[in-house]
């Protein structure tokens, strides 16, 4: 949906709204973007130690889990930065709704061909019936 360097932005600015552990923003991306986007663990940790390292934020122990939350100088980053963070955060809120029933149909795609794969018992000749309705998908989608 946007590159690490937005993600950056995103991520600060929802620590910037309340205290949050890594999964919880993955969670609260999810969500903001209609299903249509997760990021990956790998790229929200990395993204958070980073962020440690700049001083934008701190971690504090929370369980076995890190509870982050922003410094002056991360807040003093977002305000530098404001019209950026709201552009970013606009289009990740996309109110379009043709966008948003295509970002939902998509999600029941992939959850779709995940539970089919995973109910094939690792059957070769089903994983392949899912790739190759999944191929003539992107090639119907291709020639509009």
């Amino acid at each position: 949906m946007f590159d690490a360097g937005a993600m950056r932005y995103v991520v600060l600015q929802l620590i910037a709204e309340k205290p949050r552990h890594g999964y919880e923003i993955i969670k609260e991306l999810e969500q903001r973007s209609g299903g249509g986007y997760t990021p990956s663990p790998g790229a929200i940790y990395p993204l958070l130690s980073m962020l440690l390292d700049m001083g934008h934020v701190v971690a504090s122990p929370d369980g076995n889990k890190k509870l982050h939350t922003i410094t002056p100088e991360g807040e003093a980053f977002l305000a530098e930065n404001r019209q950026f963070v709201d552009a970013i955060l606009a289009r990740l809120a996309d109110p379009d709704e043709h966008r948003e029933g295509l970002r939902s149909a998509m999600h029941d795609l992939k959850h779709a061909a995940i539970e089919q794969a995973r109910a094939s018992n690792h059957s070769p000749e089903r994983i392949e019936q899912i790739r190759a309705i999944l191929r003539k998908a992107v090639e119907d989608i291709n020639a509009l």
